[in-house]
């Protein structure tokens, strides 16, 4: 009766579906104007685009903060470097302003590092426009939607189309998700992905091997599939911080704002006192405006400013687990619409292996938060009712939990006022906060702050914001079809543990790894393995080579173990047991870039293990009152 009512409410919108996407056309955003900013898109596209260009040094971008003062101050300065805080310095810096930024941990160590690795518009979010009648949430999805187009377009070597099943175990959910997902397409419109469609249960079980055909409500009528995106979400943040880096920005990982700086007067912000985490050195850098982009740790640079600031920030946690490859199909997504306290859960492809998930739930803001057994047990009896393989705690191969900064307007009297939208808000002179919104929309996040910041710090772009007809360093010229090169010209060379090098085969698996993980500059990574005898595996089952470590230290500001294992790679996510396998030889190979000395590398490996401890893979958790521990 219930799946009956819902039935007829969208029945009563598609009914009305002319109006449906007349309202949809209105919150239509303006496509940017090819005049405005066209020789600023130029000059950025020509820089991220030159294969021959290098990233300044992280001591030149540190020195360059120095050399910032009150008669010398960037223009915008900003705090965080996740997603958004990337997004904004390379809009900045395309816009011609004079950009830095600085990350207390690693680019996407936080939140940005832990999403669902989905780029998508949210059809839950429609259905509740639909249902509520929202207009607000109308507006959101539609927004997402143009925005998840964007992302996969300026990033085409990290980003994918990924088709996701949802399965029906009646009739009435057949036409149920068949017309709510049909409406999605709808406001999709042009940005439309592909189109949804029907499989029968034949069909469904053909695409999906091991979708059951038994469920609680009877037995499988079909499965309705629709596409999203998906991502390699590190790796896509390390790119808008090179990118950013390319075009003008100087960006500096590991720097932590221990205080923000007023003016003379106390009226206004000017600038952030910074420790330098790997050295241990203090310094200033000014700015005319401070971008707070600092995720759930918002509310913290919000109260350097005034104490007596409001909290907006209202923290919720995701969990993820990866499990082998054999639960899902390559090439093909489940959706679980609802769990039995409501939530969405799904399962989909991802690197090789399978990735599986919940929504939000509420948290406390953690550096480190882990998730709890009881959640990944959750995970694991949300699935088990989809499938017809024995699901099994001890497959848990890595899991982990990410806090998402839901925003909260701090002037409200209630929590209603709890959006899934971004917010950007100037609640003290010269501090900019942006905090809310999600992955997808992390480019229109940007250009609304640096938009603020422009009007609060009466800047002079030379153009407009061009990011969205802008390529990630990587994708100028990417093809799927890339992977090849490294396939046919170049060799693994391997030092073996006699000392003897010799060669071995630069295999499909591992070319498509390298082209999908670094674009068009795969062949620098390639030549690295070859000509430095840096081509063994890091990892048994793991396409990840010892060039990489090298050339993200070389080329992507990598500057300890964890940053490697969990953000350059992501072995950490991958495997946690295969990371701490990995982790000598890279350590080693850090060392011999870095120049560290034995201490620092007993230091990088206590600490990496640490790390990989608070990911609750079936090695390092205690699980033995769990119900999935079936042998």
């Amino acid at each position: 009766m219930a799946t009956a009512s819902r039935l007829r409410g969208l029945g009563a919108v598609l009914a009305v579906s002319g109006a449906t996407w007349a309202a949809v056309a209105l919150v239509q955003p303006p496509a940017s104007a090819s005049g405005r900013g066209s020789a600023g898109l130029d000059a950025a596209r020509r820089r991220i685009a030159d294969p021959a260009a290098a990233i300044p040094p992280r001591e030149v971008q540190e020195s360059a903060l120095i050399g910032t003062s009150v008669i010398n101050p960037l223009d915008v300065l900003v705090i965080g470097g996740g997603a958004t805080g990337c997004g904004v310095a390379l809009d900045a810096a395309t816009r011609g302003l004079r950009v830095g930024l600085v990350e207390r941990e690693d680019f996407s160590s936080g939140t940005s590092s832990r999403s669902t690795k989905m780029i998508h518009g949210g059809v839950r979010y429609l259905e509740k426009a639909v249902f509520n009648l929202d207009y607000g949430q109308l507006k959101l999805v539609f927004h997402a939607l143009r925005e998840r187009k964007q992302v996969i377009e300026n990033a085409p070597h990290l980003c994918q189309v990924l088709p996701c099943m949802t399965p029906c175990f009646e009739w009435f959910e057949v036409v149920y998700y068949w017309m709510g997902l049909k409406l999605y397409d709808l406001v999709a419109g042009r940005r439309m992905l592909h189109l949804s469609r029907y499989y029968s249960a034949n069909e469904s079980v053909e695409l999906f091997p091991t979708l059951s055909r038994k469920g609680h409500n009877g037995s499988l009528k079909g499965t309705v599939v629709y596409y999203d995106g998906q991502m390699n979400d590190s790796r896509l943040n390390v790119g808008l911080a090179c990118s950013a880096a390319l075009v003008g920005a100087t960006v500096l990982n590991h720097a932590e704002v221990i205080s923000l700086i007023n003016d003379e007067f106390g009226e206004r912000i000017i600038g952030a006192r910074i420790r330098d985490q790997l050295s241990g050195k203090e310094f200033d850098a000014y700015a005319k405006v401070v971008v707070n982009a600092a995720g759930p740790f918002c509310d913290s640079v919000r109260k350097m400013a005034n104490k007596d600031l409001s909290a907006m920030i209202c923290p919720s946690s995701g969990v993820h687990i990866v499990l082998p490859d054999y639960y899902s199909p390559e090439g093909m997504g489940l959706i679980v619409p609802k769990t039995k306290d409501g939530r969405i859960a799904f399962m989909l492809p991802w690197l090789g292996r399978t990735i599986a998930g919940t929504t939000d739930s509420n948290t406390a803001i953690t550096m480190l938060p882990e998730p709890h057994e009881d959640e990944i047990q959750f995970i694991l009896d949300a699935i088990c009712s989809y499938l017809n393989v024995q699901v099994r705690r001890s497959d848990v191969l890595s899991a982990w939990s990410g806090i998402r900064p839901l925003a909260m307007d701090p002037s409200a009297k209630n929590t209603e006022s709890i959006s899934r939208d971004h917010v950007v808000l100037e609640d003290y002179p010269g501090l900019i906060t942006i905090t809310g919104g999600k992955w997808t929309t992390y480019r229109s996040m940007a250009e609304d702050a640096v938009d603020a910041a422009i009007r609060s710090g009466k800047l002079n772009p030379a153009n407009g914001c061009v990011t969205d007809n802008l390529h990630l360093v990587g994708g100028y010229g990417w093809d799927p079809a890339s992977f090849t090169i490294l396939a046919q010209h170049y060799v693994r060379m391997k030092r073996t543990q006699a000392g003897k090098v010799i060669p071995g085969v630069m295999d499909s698996a591992i070319s498509k790894h390298l082209s999908h993980a670094y674009g068009t500059l795969a062949e620098q990574v390639a030549a690295i393995a070859q000509n430095e005898n840096l081509g063994k595996r890091l990892a048994h089952g793991y396409p990840f080579l010892e060039a990489e470590v090298a050339y993200c230290a070389r080329n992507e500001y990598c500057e300890s173990a964890i940053d490697f294992i969990a953000r350059r790679s992501r072995l950490a996510f991958l495997d946690t047991d295969a990371a701490c396998r990995a982790l000598p030889r890279v350590i080693q190979i850090l060392a011999a870039e870095h120049k560290w000395d034995r201490a620092r590398q007993k230091l990088e490996l206590q600490r990496a293990k640490e790390f990989l401890e608070t990911f609750k893979s079936s090695k390092n958790a205690q699980f033995h009152d769990g119900k999935h521990t079936g042998s």
